[in-house]
């Protein structure tokens, strides 16, 4: 049973007021609030358990260690890996996206070749893949959405030639909502014989994911949005890719042995894995997807369809208002701007005014912007603790910042 009443009581925060309103907090897109399990989690591992990880033969060391490995196998589980050494653990969505560019995409591709993006990507998805169009002479290729914000698979596989060598796309628009469908492009794409690298930096919190299922090569998730700490994430990467990468940092733990001659490097996922990772981050992101987990994804998925359905009918009936992204299976996103409003900021800073908490500019996602010829929105993305009510609240602030612009 999904308790909304008991899961807002587990976030601390949402008691609090905000220039004396209650906190309707709309920014989940960006990053998402803390249970208090994760919190707890961070504090007893500061407080009484923190060592480094690894090869340390004390007590506290052994401890941490096998606290920090745990979560490689509840991050495999959450998103349907087949094995444990398939996922990199990481700081975060943008460092697995710059781990495929450097160690995988970096040492194979060479001027002329291809790289296909859609418009809809992330700026964490689009630069690592500029750095190689700048550096070594990769043509990025660019698939547009149609004016519902929908995209199209078979356009990114047709959008594949000869000289393609990597597709990578998001599974879920950050400003959108969109919801990509990504085993239809992976399949259209093996066919052809491109990997396919997915950002699933949205998708993993709003939707089951099942890797095995969607055959994509690369897929990276991103602690923070996922109700867990800053700093914490993963990078799935498919065996036989795996074996493709080179590694891109070097420092303790990708390597098995340094002499004065070479270098004999760990076996993966270690590999990629250099320095002192965030020990406390990845623990807390575990104990988040337990979390997770208890409720489960399925009821998640509902609850969260029941505020899209809502919302949307709510933002629809405001004339004045722009929505950007109409797709009907759509991730609770919504962007947009006001008739009469100076800038998306003016209205975000109105909202707040109310207490309401949601995210102003380009949302990191530049092309998309020109694309759908707006130089900034506001976007109000929910989570998994927001409520019906908190609709009407935003409903409420708009109708406001619209009397206050007219």
């Amino acid at each position: 049973m999904f308790d909304i009443t008991k899961i807002r009581s587990d976030f601390p925060i949402l008691s609090r007021e905000v220039n004396g309103k209650p906190l309707v907090y709309l920014d989940n897109g960006a990053s998402a609030q803390k249970p208090q399990a994760v919190i707890d989690a961070v504090t007893q591992c500061y407080s009484h358990e923190y060592s480094n990880v690894h090869r340390g033969l004390h007590y506290l060391s052994n401890l941490a260690t096998d606290q920090y490995e745990a979560v490689r196998g509840k991050i495999a589980h959450f998103i349907g890996a087949s094995s444990e050494d398939e996922i990199v653990l990481n700081s975060g969505s943008t460092e697995g996206i710059n781990t495929v560019a450097y160690g995988w995409a970096m040492p194979r591709l060479q001027a002329g070749d291809e790289i296909v993006l859609t418009v809809m990507e992330h700026h964490a998805n689009i630069v690592p893949w500029h750095f190689l169009r700048e550096r070594q002479g990769v043509v990025i290729k660019w698939v547009n959405v149609d004016n519902t914000g929908a995209l199209d698979p078979e356009a990114v596989i047709d959008a594949i030639s000869p000289k393609t060598r990597l597709v990578a796309v998001t599974h879920c628009s950050n400003v959108l909502g969109t919801v990509v469908d990504i085993k239809t492009i992976t399949q259209g794409a093996h066919k052809k014989g491109v990997p396919v690298m997915v950002d699933g930096s949205q998708s993993a919190v709003h939707m089951p994911v099942n890797v095995a299922d969607l055959g994509c090569d690369f897929f990276v998730i991103t602690g923070h949005k996922l109700y867990g700490p800053s700093s914490s994430g993963a990078l799935y990467v498919k065996k036989e890719r795996m074996q493709e990468m080179r590694p891109f940092m070097g420092g303790g733990d990708m390597i098995k042995e340094v002499s004065k001659e070479g270098v004999i490097y760990n076996d993966p996922p270690m590999r990629f894995e250099a320095g002192t990772p965030g020990i406390v981050p990845t623990i807390g992101l575990g104990v988040a997807l337990d979390y997770l987990t208890s409720i489960g994804m399925n009821n998640i998925v509902a609850h969260e369809a029941s505020l899209r359905d809502y919302a949307a009918k709510r933002l629809n009936e405001l004339n004045w208002l722009q929505l950007q992204g109409s797709t009907p299976d759509k991730a609770a996103i919504f962007s947009f701007t006001l008739d009469g409003a100076g800038h998306a900021h003016d209205i975000s800073t109105i909202l707040d005014k109310k207490g309401v908490a949601v995210r102003a500019g380009q949302h990191c996602t530049g092309p998309l912007m020109d694309h759908l010829g707006v130089a900034a929105t506001c976007r109000a993305s929910f989570g998994l603790y927001n409520t019906i009510e908190e609709v009407d609240v935003l409903v409420d602030a708009l109708e406001l910042a619209h009397d206050l612009f007219a």
